[in-house]
């Protein structure tokens, strides 16, 4: 992928980039493999909102994503490298030798021609899905499962990698992206290589326009509200927040942990993302 920059010819425009989609072979997706997706604009089934800052955006189709990879020995073909709008990494549509045909995420250095294979016969190539167990120490993998047979859970935007660490016993330690030391079942499989568009972390948006096309909603500073609807509401001129930062609902902002301490996955992580 690489990064086209668009001339200032207004002010939206200026220091505006986009990828150029030159990667891409394909513009309509394989229609078998798409499916409707609904929006729900933050709402629950009360109609109430619940996640704020969503709503409106472009209107997508979901592309149907082989996460579990459990075709074991049957080789296939990438005939197409595709844009999926649901995510920030390529998909590649791969024609097995059974006639089935797949999308998976594509990985750097896969092109149109070039055969992958699942299985634990299968060589250490980008592009192969092999059990953790039989990868060898040092080698960068994506789209890794955390529970054998329940499809890949970790490591699957653009650019992302983990790298094999160790082998011990019925676990395997990966070094995540987060820099977090994880131990994960041998069984899991796990994709060789290194996830594409990597530069898409580089990409700047240039209006609030297309924040919208995203289906983002503006976020309003709580500084700027009044104090019936924020606790950093009200004051003469501008003001802070009076003490620690806090949501709307007059929860910690900053530093609270939500994060519940009774998870079973606690115990597997070797090393936290934050030293």
């Amino acid at each position: 992928m690489a990064i086209k920059k668009i001339n200032p010819t207004s002010p939206g425009q200026r220091g505006m980039t986009k990828s150029d989609f030159s990667e891409l072979t394909a513009s309509a997706p394989h229609k078998p493999l798409v499916k409707a997706l609904k929006r729900t604009a933050g709402r629950n089934n009360t109609g109430r909102i619940t996640c704020r800052h969503k709503g409106g955006g472009a209107k997508r189709s979901y592309r149907v994503i082989d996460f579990k990879r459990e075709k074991f020995g049957v080789p296939g073909v990438v005939k197409t490298i595709e844009y999926d709008p649901n995510r920030n990494v390529r998909i590649s549509l791969v024609f097995y030798a059974d006639g089935e045909k797949r999308y998976i995420l594509t990985p750097q250095n896969l092109n149109v021609g070039d055969t992958i294979v699942s299985g634990p016969n299968a060589e250490i190539n980008t592009g192969n899905a092999l059990p953790l167990e039989l990868i060898p120490l040092g080698t960068m993998v994506h789209n890794i499962e955390m529970i054998p047979g329940r499809g890949a859970k970790l490591v699957r935007t653009a650019g992302g990698a983990a790298q094999l660490m160790a082998k011990e016993g019925n676990y395997v330690t990966l070094k995540m992206p987060s820099s977090e030391m994880r131990m994960i079942r041998k069984e899991c499989l796990a994709t060789i290589g290194v996830l594409g568009n990597s530069e898409f972390k580089n990409l700047s948006l240039g209006k609030a326009g297309r924040k919208r096309y995203l289906g983002i909603r503006p976020t309003v500073r709580g500084v700027t509200m009044n104090p019936c609807d924020h606790p950093h509401g009200g004051g003469e001129g501008k003001t802070g927040p009076g003490g620690h930062p806090k949501t709307p609902w007059g929860k910690p902002a900053l530093g609270y942990k939500t994060r519940k301490s009774n998870k079973h996955s606690d115990k597997y992580i070797v090393r936290g993302r934050k030293r």
